[in-house]
């Protein structure tokens, strides 16, 4: 039997002190995210971090709105992610970091704004539909 030994990354990651919490949303996936001040830049979704969780494109699409306010290391976020799959977990994180970022500071938002990381993407799957393959797909005719 071979034991595993508990090195400190395998430790949960805790933050404390005061937050600024934000929700966002894509699909069925909801995210919400607390923004600690004064981090060393940690993310850390559902106790694992960023890496662990997500692939790195995944990852690359949360840490946007950071990278274009120049804020990257400024702060810890926690992360309670539910829902959907991962590329739209992802983007739900990413909505969530934009609006914890925006109540911190009103300023960044014309920047996150044009770049569209404010909007809620509202588009979910078409229902199924009775009769039909999909929710648009009819099955095949045929003429006999």
């Amino acid at each position: 039997m071979v034991e595993k030994k508990i090195t400190k990354e395998d430790e949960p990651i805790k933050f404390k002190g005061k937050y600024i919490k934000a929700i966002g949303r894509r699909k069925t996936s909801s995210a919400q995210a607390r923004l600690y001040r004064d981090g060393r830049g940690l993310i850390v979704v559902n106790g694992l971090k960023i890496n662990q969780y997500f692939s790195e494109g995944e990852a690359a699409v949360i840490l946007q709105p950071l990278k274009l306010v120049g804020r990257i290391k400024d702060f810890d976020f926690s992360v309670l992610v539910r829902g959907g799959g991962k590329s739209a977990q992802a983007e739900a994180v990413r909505h969530a970091v934009t609006r914890s970022l925006i109540a911190f500071d009103k300023e960044m938002k014309p920047a996150l704004k044009v770049k569209g990381f404010l909007t809620r993407d509202a588009r979910k799957t078409e229902r199924k539909k009775p009769g039909l393959k999909k929710a648009r797909r009819a099955p095949q005719w045929s003429k006999r």
